[in-house]
């Protein structure tokens, strides 16, 4: 029996090795980092403008990612249910994904690298354009260990409980700030700045294109270099709802969940992907 487990962790490590050597890039996507965008209006996944604004974009990630010795790029469309990027328009290079994922993502398929794209800042970061944690309607606060965080270092943690390095990101000024703040080697992309929640100065879309290739290109010289970014020992999940989604005081909860709050749940676990299961799954 010891030596079919050392074949299985062999055989594991090796897909691991060769998935890294072929160098595949996963890109989640989103709408609100996006040059260009400052109004709720703008983010809608149907809005003409938005989607010829981040097909360039992503394209010219694709394009850098490449460049920079990319084997394979492969792009999620991470923004209100997957209706905004099209394989009509996306780089021939790249392979697309549409619909919801697991609580994995994905991950366990031994991604070189995750890029971040169009990304917002968390909740209550100011100024930064449209800042939330995965639903501006529904979450008013995500706190991971006693930090505030959002999709940024949340995903950040569950690529790196992986061993997977996130290496780029194109945003605001405020999202390149979250994601330095965990991941400091890592390429940003700042494609505008944000005066207040609805304002911003961004700069023309063929700049953003360009510096969003540049950085990206630059990114991929830096897989062996950036470190994953693991949360280690126990973690504790507290999301707070808005108003709107206050918790009725009658519901009961599954083991490693309890309600520490009139609109607050903790998910707890004994290392960040339990803790994370237990809040995806609920």
């Amino acid at each position: 029996m010891r030596f079919i487990a050392l074949s299985v962790t062999l055989l594991a490590c090796s897909a691991v090795a060769c998935a890294q050597s072929r160098k595949a890039v996963f890109i989640i996507t989103d709408a609100e980092g996006v040059a260009g965008i400052c109004r709720q209006s703008q983010t809608e996944p149907t809005n003409s403008e938005h989607q010829r604004l981040i097909t360039g974009e992503v394209n010219a990630a694709i394009r850098g990612f490449i460049q920079g010795g990319a084997s394979e790029v492969v792009v999620w469309d991470g923004h209100d249910g997957s209706q905004t990027l099209s394989v009509l328009t996306i780089e021939p290079d790249a392979k697309l994904i549409h619909g919801s994922l697991g609580a994995s993502m994905l991950l366990e398929r031994g991604w070189a690298a995750v890029a971040f794209l169009g990304q917002h800042a968390r909740a209550n970061r100011s100024p930064a354009v449209m800042a939330h944690s995965y639903s501006s309607l529904g979450i008013q606060k995500m706190i991971m260990n006693g930090k505030e965080v959002g999709e940024i270092e949340t995903r950040a943690a569950l690529a790196g409980w992986f061993g997977v390095p996130v290496i780029f990101l194109s945003g605001d000024q405020a999202a390149a700030e979250d994601l330095k703040a965990i991941v400091p080697e890592a390429e940003v992309a700042v494609v505008k700045e944000a005066f207040g929640y609805y304002a911003c100065m961004s700069v023309s879309a063929p700049a953003a294109q360009k510096l969003i290739q540049q950085k990206a290109r630059e990114s991929m010289a830096r897989i062996g270099q950036i470190k994953p970014y693991k949360i280690e020992g126990p973690v504790t999940l507290e999301i707070e709802v808005s108003t709107r989604s206050t918790l009725s005081p009658q519901t009961s909860y599954q083991p490693g969940v309890e309600r520490a709050g009139p609109r607050t749940l903790r998910y707890s676990g004994k290392d960040f992907m339990e803790a994370w299961t237990r809040y995806a799954g609920r």
